[in-house]
C-alpha cells in the first residue's frame, strides 16, 4: 500500500470529521455540568462508568455540593455514601475531596482555565483538563480516551500505543475543530468502532485502512417453524 503523505492524510482526516458529524448530529459532552467544577467532578465519576450513569447520579450530588467547600463539609463515610453508585467509590471519593482542597487552597475557589494549572490538580491527567478546557471553558482541546485512541489508531491518524496521539490528531484539524473531533471520535467508538467493530454500517468505511474490518454475514440462519409459533403465542 503507497504510503499517505502528511497533506493527503489532513484531507482524508477532514473528510472522515465531516461525515461523522453527519452521523452524529448529537455530538458534544455527554456529562451534565452547569459549571466548570461541576464537569471537573462529573468526569472524575466517569472513570470505570458509563456517562449516563454518572447522570443520574449527578442530579442529586450537584444540588447537595454546589461546590468545592461542600465536598470537604460532611464526614468522608457521608460522601463515600453518595458516590457509591459510581463505581470505585472510596478512590473517587478521595479524589473529588483532594481536587476540592486544591482549588480552594491555591485556585480561590475556582477552576483554573488553562492546561498547566488544570494538570496540577492531584489526579487531573490531560484527558480530564481538555474535557473541561473545551467544554467549559471554550478553549480547542483534544482529549484522548480509550475510545479515541481506538478510533485514531484504525484510522491510521496514529500508531497503537503511541505517545502524542493528541499531538497528531491536533495536527490534523484546526483548532475550531478539536473539541468537534474528540467527541465524534468519542461516540463513534462508543456506537461503531467498537473493540469488535460494525464494519458493515460504518459511515468512513472507505476512509478507514483497518486491515481487520469485519464483514456482514453472508446467510441468515432463519428460525424454525416450531420456534416461530412459540414465539407468536407469547
Amino acid at each position: 500500500m503507497r504510503k499517505e503523505d502528511p497533506v493527503e492524510r489532513r484531507r482524508r482526516a477532514r473528510k472522515v470529521l465531516t461525515r461523522l458529524a453527519k452521523a452524529n448530529p448529537d455530538w458534544g459532552p455527554t456529562l451534565l455540568f452547569t459549571s466548570p467544577f461541576e464537569l471537573l467532578v462529573a468526569t472524575i465519576l466517569a472513570a470505570q462508568a458509563q456517562d449516563a450513569h454518572i447522570n443520574q447520579v449527578t442530579r442529586a450530588l450537584f444540588v447537595k455540593y454546589p461546590g468545592p467547600a461542600d465536598y470537604l463539609k460532611v464526614p468522608v463515610e457521608e460522601l463515600e455514601r453518595d458516590l457509591h453508585a459510581t463505581g470505585f467509590f472510596r478512590m473517587k471519593t478521595r479524589a473529588v475531596r483532594g481536587v476540592s482542597e486544591q482549588i480552594l487552597a491555591e485556585f480561590g475557589g475556582e477552576v483554573p482555565g488553562d492546561m498547566d494549572s488544570l494538570v496540577s490538580l492531584r489526579g487531573v491527567g490531560r484527558k480530564t483538563a481538555s474535557i473541561v478546557l473545551g467544554n467549559a471553558f471554550g478553549v480547542p482541546a483534544v482529549a484522548v480516551d480509550r475510545h479515541v485512541e481506538r478510533v485514531a489508531t484504525r484510522l491510521g491518524f496514529t500508531r497503537k500505543g503511541a505517545d502524542g496521539i493528541e499531538q497528531e490528531l491536533r495536527s490534523l484539524y484546526p483548532k475550531k475543530d478539536w473539541v468537534k473531533a474528540t467527541w465524534n471520535f468519542v461516540l463513534h467508538g462508543r456506537r461503531i468502532c467498537t473493540p469488535t467493530p460494525k464494519c458493515p454500517i460504518c459511515p468512513i468505511i472507505e476512509l478507514c485502512p483497518y486491515p481487520k474490518k469485519t464483514k456482514a454475514l453472508s446467510t441468515t440462519r432463519r428460525a424454525s417453524p416450531t420456534r416461530s409459533v412459540a414465539r407468536q403465542k407469547r
